[in-house]
């Protein structure tokens, strides 16, 4: 039996959660839908309409909320996803940017429900952990121009080519 995960990432949606989850799970391996909760007779939404679905993407525990339009997601929180391959980075960067949303700056992006991804490939952090100040800025200066990674730039760049 695995582990409880004690922290969760909760995140609220107007009124398309279940719809939110189904997109989610539908790009990433290791995903499905946990568990889907209703509002009763209490409110504060329609009874019967969903109030939570609880879910997992790629192992990870998250829980989404049909809240209302109280509170809309920013760019100060966003779910990062390490990639191993430009193929992945690739893959992921469409499927979240399809139906609306839209393509940021270094790795960012928007889904079509307004919540902000960072599509990094793995060797970012390795690159910027080098003790080699001219290495890690030569890198960051590549990233800082860049809207989807592009790992073979990311390398030439780090290599001073």
């Amino acid at each position: 039996m695995a582990a409880k995960q004690k922290i969760k990432t909760f995140l609220w949606y107007d009124a398309n959660a279940l719809e939110a989850v189904k997109f989610y799970v539908s790009i990433f391996k290791n995903s499905k839908v946990l568990e889907v909760t209703r509002y009763g007779e209490a409110g504060p939404g329609p009874k019967g309409s969903v109030m939570t679905v609880e879910y997992q993407l790629e192992g990870q525990r998250f829980i989404a909320l049909n809240g209302g339009p109280h509170f809309k997601f920013t760019e100060a929180i966003s779910l990062s996803v390490e990639c191993d391959s430009q193929k992945e980075i690739d893959r992921l960067w469409r499927k979240l940017t399809s139906g609306g949303g839209q393509e940021s700056q270094c790795g960012w992006l928007k889904d079509k429900f307004g919540l902000s991804w960072q599509i990094n490939p793995t060797l970012l952090g390795k690159m910027f952990a080098d003790k080699d100040p001219k290495k890690v800025k030569r890198a960051m200066a590549a990233m800082l121009e860049m809207k989807k990674m592009d790992i073979a730039a990311l390398k030439r760049a780090y290599a001073g080519k």
